[in-house]
């Protein structure tokens, strides 16, 4: 006989038993009676704590009191003390500083009067510390910058000097003697703007020519007709505080009709070739200069040619057609030849009296206002100063100076 299959019981409902919790089953006992028998609760032991009241224990760390942190006195000692040495040294720079500047402004007033000057130079002290070169008696350099120095027939427009390693003489602070400059290097600048204003009798102005020579232009007015002045100036040392200048390839020009050049015994005047292109198409003036023999034999033709050529209009056309005759022409030199025919200018457009006016002028007349020089200070001199490179610039001639063991004052 099998044996029946026991089924379990219905396992229990978590839920439930949560659901029983939250709603448990009324109390069928009366409320007095429960509360007349209360549960009794045991009592702790007496002890000397019970009177505190009851808190939660507190099962975090616990926590150290933390304590103020004080700044040492030392760091407030370091920091009163950089405080201090910082403004001692800020002192001490204006101090050396305002020293410096007033030995610059003392120097400037007694080089202006000893050098008899309309401004007052610039001088600047360089090197740092000032007050400590003074007490050992020796500057490291001292720039020198005086504008304007009259200078013969120009002025120079600036001399700038550069001296180094100054030794001073006497003692201080009110007893300073003199010095002496150990090594001294400047320049000197003639500039064109000077030149232009000082030397402008014959309205010329100067500028850079290249190759260490100055260009001259102006106008020059000559029997009431303005010609054009070109020369050429080129720089030479006088010694050696001195320049001048030597004037060559001068030039008179006459705009479009010819130029002359009074180069002493290389006297020339020279058509242009708008007057030798107009006398090659006026057969009047052809034959006024084939008329003199000296002319038509510097042309190319001999005195039967030329002869031929005045008796034959198209012989003569043949001669002065081509474009080689206008440029003969204009190397045919007239001086020596309208001198003996004075009516031949006419005949070519020249007026007598301009040509005559122009040789009246002398080279040297016209090199005098054109030349210039200059000379170092009569100071400068004594100190044995002199001029070494000589340079044009664009806005002036430069020269160097140097010197060296240069005593300065008493």
């Amino acid at each position: 006989m099998r044996t029946p299959t026991r089924i379990p019981p219905r396992p229990s409902n978590p839920y439930d038993e949560l659901a029983s919790l939250a709603d448990p089953e009324p109390i069928t006992e009366p409320i007095a009676e429960s509360i007349s028998d209360p549960v009794p609760i045991p009592h702790a032991p007496l002890g000397d704590h019970d009177d505190e009241p009851w808190s939660p224990p507190d099962h975090r760390r616990a926590r150290r009191p933390r304590r103020r942190r004080r700044r040492p006195r030392r760091k407030h000692r370091l920091l009163k003390l950089l405080i201090a040495a910082g403004a001692l040294a800020v002192i001490l720079v204006l101090a050396d500083r305002c020293a410096a500047m007033y030995a610059e402004k003392k120097t400037e007033r007694q080089l202006q009067q000893a050098l008899h000057l309309e401004a007052a130079p610039q001088v600047d002290i360089h090197g740092f510390p000032f007050l400590t070169q003074v007490l050992d008696k020796r500057l490291t350099r001292v720039d020198v910058t005086v504008p304007h120095l009259a200078a013969d027939r120009v002025s120079i427009a600036r001399v700038h000097a550069a001296a180094e390693d100054i030794r001073l003489i006497g003692s201080l602070p009110d007893n300073v003697r003199g010095a002496v400059i150990g090594q001294l290097e400047g320049n000197v600048l003639l500039s064109f703007d000077d030149m232009n204003r000082e030397l402008a009798a014959s309205q010329v102005k100067f500028s850079d020519g290249g190759g260490n020579v100055i260009a001259a232009r102006g106008s020059l007015k000559v029997a009431g007709q303005e010609l054009v002045l070109r020369a050429q100036a080129h720089l030479r040392r006088a010694g050696e505080q001195g320049v001048s200048t030597d004037i060559d390839g001068m030039s008179l020009d006459l705009p479009g009709i010819a130029v002359y050049r009074p180069g002493g015994g290389d006297k020339s005047l020279l058509l242009h070739r708008e007057t030798a292109e107009r006398i090659s198409r006026d057969a009047a003036r052809v034959k006024a200069l084939f008329s003199v023999p000296s002319i038509a034999q510097r042309l190319g033709l001999s005195p039967d040619d030329a002869a031929a050529v005045l008796a034959d209009e198209e012989r003569l056309h043949e001669v002065t057609g081509p474009p080689r005759f206008v440029d003969r022409l204009m190397q045919v030199n007239l001086v020596d030849v309208v001198a003996d025919h004075p009516w031949l200018l006419g005949k070519v457009g020249i007026d007598p009296k301009v040509l005559e006016g122009i040789t009246r002028l002398r080279p040297p007349e016209l090199s005098d206002r054109l030349s210039f020089s200059f000379r170092l200070p009569k100071e400068a001199e004594e100190l044995h100063l002199h001029l070494d490179k000589l340079t044009v610039q664009r806005d002036g001639v430069r020269a160097d100076v140097s010197g060296s063991g240069l005593p300065v004052g008493r």
